[in-house]
């Protein structure tokens, strides 16, 4: 009788495929767009940014690859690997398949700093910096509040998050009430519907840390997670640190998600639905669901983004896209499933 082969033989094989896919649609990405440009002519503009190689393109063609498209495709990347690895440290660590990255209202705190940015300042920089800030603080509001109580702590922090959640949410909407109809409302209605349209490579070198540094420490705790989701009693009872992994998880989370909205706006249901495709692909095992969650994560939003500059003339913001994808695939999803955690 042949052997099972174990589980980890099967993922790294699945996640072998995931790094495949993930180059065919990385080059997509930069091939698609108003300007088609060849295969062949972005792998030669890539290699002359490491070996000498005589130029046989247009330097528009170059400047659209390497200032326009290719931090649009690395902004994607790290932000749908990063929402989706946060979603599915989130879904372990609350024990419940129905939460995502922005559960502690770091969407609705970041909204609200980008719509005060847009309202008063009308800069880019102050949107992102503003966004990624009031994101933090909707957080350690949430954190705050759930400390009040002394009851279940995962149980506070998820009604903590949904009430200051509601609370930014009313604000922002308050904002965009008072906002100029014609210029400031327009773009704060665009910002909060997502968008990877002005990401630049000084972006990139602000972000892109704190997204790589939040996923190495949700990757090299993934293990603990596994026994969180066994119950506080039952890892404590293993020498687990429940408050201090909670911790952990939170604030790269928090992190993560937060740099994530700064650059590309409110993008739902990547963090919520992508860790559902992962449990399908390689079981609740988060030694192998966050790396496979983090890769799917990756492909479905670059693929998301090629879509949207694609699909019409005009660009389709990626939230419209990622919600009209992301719902019936969740509703597939729970029919296929079993339910319960």
């Amino acid at each position: 009788m042949k052997a099972d082969l174990p589980a980890g033989y099967s993922a790294a094989r699945l996640q072998l495929f995931l790094l495949l896919a993930l180059v065919f649609v990385a080059v997509l990405s930069l091939m698609s767009g108003q300007m088609g440009i060849e295969p062949n002519t972005i792998v030669r503009i890539l290699l002359s940014r490491v070996v000498s190689l005589e130029p046989d393109w247009p330097a528009t063609v170059e400047s659209v690859v390497m200032d326009v498209r290719l931090p649009r495709l690395l902004a994607g990347l790290l932000v749908g690997a990063g929402l989706s690895i946060s979603g599915a440290s989130f879904q372990g660590l609350f024990r419940n398949p129905l939460v995502s990255p922005h559960i502690l209202g770091v969407s609705a705190g970041a909204g609200f700093g980008a719509a005060v940015a847009i309202l008063f300042f009308g800069n880019i920089l102050m949107v992102q910096l503003l966004s990624f800030s009031f994101g933090l603080i909707s957080v350690l509001m949430t954190y705050g509040l759930s400390r009040t109580y002394r009851s279940t702590p995962v149980l506070m922090l998820v009604l903590s998050g949904i009430i200051v959640g509601a609370l930014f949410s009313s604000a922002t909407s308050l904002l965009k009430y008072v906002a100029d109809p014609v210029n400031q409302m327009p773009s704060i209605v665009f910002w909060l519907l997502g968008s990877l349209n002005n990401v630049s490579n000084a972006d990139l070198a602000v972000v892109g840390p704190i997204i790589l540094a939040g996923t190495a420490g949700l990757l090299l705790i993934r293990w603990r997670i596994n026994l969180l989701t066994m119950g506080e009693e039952d890892a404590r009872a293993l020498g687990i640190d429940t408050g201090k992994v909670r911790a952990i998880i939170i604030v790269c989370a928090t992190f993560i998600s937060a740099a994530a909205v700064c650059v590309s706006g409110i993008i739902g249901w990547v963090g919520l639905v992508i860790p559902h495709i992962g449990r399908l692909l390689v079981g609740p095992d988060n030694r192998y669901l966050l790396p496979v969650s983090a890769l799917a994560g990756a492909i479905y939003l670059v693929a998301v983004d090629v879509v949207a500059r694609t699909a019409m003339e005009a660009e389709i913001p990626i939230g419209i896209l990622t919600a009209i994808a992301g719902a019936p695939i969740f509703a597939y999803l729970l029919r296929k499933n079993r339910p319960g955690w």
